[in-house]
């Protein structure tokens, strides 16, 4: 899959933004429940189906989540995600992911290395330890124990893309070029019990260390399912600013639709962090889903795409956006 680049430069504190809505897109419709799969962006369609599949026969919305993202983790020319995944501006490939459930158990992983499908290690987190998060090495050797495969995870075109950025780099990572599309994925089983969960290797020639929002509960991802979930992609530290996800489902338990939900987070990135007003490829957005079946998907400016399985119609849409 190719990277798109979302924000060529941070520019200078500006103006504070105005909010410009651009519905230019229909509220998705409401639909009697599940089973649902609503992930971020286009990584073919399969990636849903399979899903979709378990849902179908009879396994729950957690499996289906992890199943799901592992077609994308495991896919060498996606290079957001797992294996196939750019590097940080030393070489190293670092991983990371969080999944919740219908409980609000919740697991994550960050700065994982040589694990190829870090969102199973988050589930193991959740499920086999009294913790939340592991990070770097002792999340390694957490996978090693659990019996994950430990491997070099560079492939020869992410090295390459790595040792072409540093001819000009200067070894200083501009920040948000190459920036990545996370796998962020919702879904809904027979039940209507929802789960969540997110994958990502972060920004390409990141500082060491650094890590966005995917694995960061209540930033990246959010599950309640009393109420609904939620899941963001785009630019990790505007997102961690405003803790997106949770932002979501709140609203959402106040009342809102899932569209109006992700409309509230949009606005206060907008209002609070103006210094993205006039940054073109500067993108961040959300996908959301409530206990009604209900979804919701939108993004700061246009691009954000989300794909949506549901009632056997497997689709991408674009996203509606708010500011030009």
């Amino acid at each position: 899959m190719k990277r798109r680049t979302f924000l060529k430069t941070v520019s200078a504190a500006g103006a504070a933004a105005t909010v410009v809505p651009k519905s230019v897109f229909a509220t998705p419709p409401a639909s009697a429940g599940g089973p649902i799969i609503l992930s971020t962006w286009d990584f073919k369609l399969p990636v849903n189906e399979t899903g979709y599949r378990v849902l179908m026969g009879g396994g729950s919305a957690l499996e289906a989540v992890e199943k799901s993202i592992n077609v994308v983790e495991s896919d060498p020319k996606t290079t957001s995600v797992g294996r196939g995944g750019y590097p940080d501006r030393d070489g190293h490939l670092t991983l990371d992911a969080c999944i919740m459930d219908e409980h609000g158990s919740a697991g994550a992983v960050l700065c994982l290395e040589h694990i190829a499908q870090p969102i199973s290690v988050a589930r193991a987190v959740m499920e086999k330890t009294p913790h939340v998060i592991l990070t770097g090495e002792g999340a390694l050797r957490f996978a090693v124990e659990q019996g994950f495969k430990k491997e070099d995870l560079l492939t020869d075109g992410a090295k390459k893309a790595w040792q072409d950025w540093l001819k000009s780099s200067k070894y200083s990572p501009p920040v948000g070029e190459g920036n990545h599309d996370t796998i962020g994925l919702l879904a809904m089983d027979k039940l209507g019990n929802l789960a969540g969960g997110c994958s990502t290797s972060g920004l390409a020639w990141k500082m060491r260390g650094r890590v966005g929002d995917s694995p960061i509960i209540g930033a990246g991802l959010y599950v309640d399912n009393e109420v609904g979930a939620a899941t963001s992609t785009g630019l990790g530290e505007a997102v961690i600013k405003v803790a997106g996800s949770f932002l979501v489902v709140e609203a959402m338990r106040n009342g809102k639709s899932p569209q109006e939900a992700c409309r509230i987070a949009i606005e206060r990135i907008i209002r609070k962090q103006p210094q993205y007003k006039d940054v073109d490829n500067f993108l961040v957005g959300f996908i959301a889903l409530n206990k009604q079946g209900e979804i919701g998907a939108v993004s700061y400016r246009k691009g954000l795409q989300y794909s949506l399985h549901r009632d056997g119609v497997n689709k991408v849409v674009d996203a509606e956006f708010m500011m030009k």
